[in-house]
């Protein structure tokens, strides 16, 4: 029996919405990066990039359990000696609600070259509406 890998004219990327309303960050960044890798389907290796659009809406009300909305801080970096600067996680919400879930999801997946072209296809917006309605999104399957 031959190993199967598929090519370019075998992968179909489809456009997958989540509403991330009172769903768990990190939970919900799982569920995210694999639809994003393509883990969830019988196609998936690792070595080749197989993975769907994603769209996140209502990313401002995403739920941080515990003490993290307090006690959770986010680091920057300029590359300057005393350039570090941190910002608690209900500042972020905010200023940039996207962020959460954007660095959630980055966290999730491998450092290397492909996971910089897989975070181009994860689209976060703030409320229920997204631009992508003429790709016919369809709604993603949470587990949890």
């Amino acid at each position: 029996m031959k190993t199967f890998m598929p090519n370019e004219a075998d992968i179909k990327r489809e456009w997958l919405v989540v509403d991330a309303a009172d769903k768990p960050a990190g939970r919900l960044a799982v569920v995210i990066a694999d639809a994003l890798r393509g883990r969830d389907k019988p196609i998936y290796t690792p070595h080749i990039d197989v993975g769907a659009f994603v769209v996140v809406v209502n990313c401002e009300k995403i739920k941080l359990t515990g003490n993290k909305e307090d006690n959770k801080i986010y680091q920057d970096y300029t590359g300057y000696s005393s350039g570090r600067s941190e910002t608690k996680a209900k500042d972020i919400r905010e200023k940039n609600p996207e962020r959460i879930i954007t660095q959630a999801v980055k966290g999730m997946l491998p450092t290397n070259r492909q996971s910089r072209q897989i975070l181009k296809r994860l689209k976060v917006y703030v409320g229920a509406d997204h631009p992508h309605v003429a790709q016919q999104v369809k709604e993603l399957a949470l587990n949890f």
